[in-house]
């Protein structure tokens, strides 16, 4: 009866995307993440295993697989990879040098993989108002 009078009918739905986010224990996925659902910054604890956020957007969806970065949850990434329509993968621009080279291999083994490698990926440096920070050319 409303729609009628008033010539609207619900607004159309939001299309939804699946996204995988990756990247090293303390690169900032979950911070990421929260700051996109416009949550509080305190009490962030790094994600042990995996959590999946909605992150509403005016026009779409994006329902994000955030995976821990631990040496041993790693090994069961691509387990998480099936139906994911992007990848977001985070580094930590501060890290050491053998934490950045650990996160290129990675990045590596992801961007190679079948389900991935056709796949949009966004890198992103993260950590750069550190002091020790590469720029992105370095990374």
């Amino acid at each position: 009866c409303f729609r009628a009078l008033c010539c609207k009918g619900p607004p159309p739905p939001r299309p939804e995307y699946d996204l995988v986010c990756i990247g090293l224990t303390g690169s900032g996925k979950t911070s990421l993440l929260s700051q996109l659902c416009s949550e509080s910054p305190e009490n962030i604890v790094s994600t042990t295993g995996f959590s999946i956020k909605a992150v509403p957007f005016q026009n779409a969806i994006l329902n994000v697989k955030e995976l821990g970065g631990a040496d041993n949850i790693r090994k069961y990434w691509s387990r998480y990879y099936q139906g994911s329509q992007g990848v977001i993968f985070v580094l930590d621009s501060a890290s050491s040098e053998d934490d950045l080279e650990t996160a290129r291999n990675e990045l590596h083994s992801a961007l190679q993989h079948p389900q991935l490698c056709t796949l949009p990926f966004l890198i992103l440096a993260n950590h750069q108002d550190k002091p020790a920070a590469r720029s992105v050319q370095e990374v």
